[in-house]
């Protein structure tokens, strides 16, 4: 029983950690990497969409929503081949 809650709590630990990790980071080559704070002439709320060579050949497609502040938020981000890309 005792073995039972130690590996109940593990696993809550576990899911809590892979729960945190939710927001993507920047990477070089992104709208906003490094700190950079750019303001979009779009209003809040609007989509735009980044894309660009990322590490090893792969193609990196970002999603941004414009913040109320102007600023923009990176909500998604994903890696394919760059021959997928024409």
């Amino acid at each position: 029983m005792k073995h039972a809650l130690i590996a109940v709590l593990f696993a809550l630990f576990a899911l809590s950690g892979c729960a945190s990790a939710g927001d993507p980071q920047p990477l070089p080559g992104s709208l906003t990497y490094g700190g950079k704070v750019l303001r979009s002439p779009y209003r809040p709320g609007t989509v735009v969409k980044n894309t660009f060579l990322g590490d090893f050949g792969y193609r990196v497609f970002e999603t941004y929503v414009v913040q109320p502040d102007g600023t923009l938020k990176l909500t998604s981000q994903s890696t394919g081949p760059d021959f997928l890309w024409q």
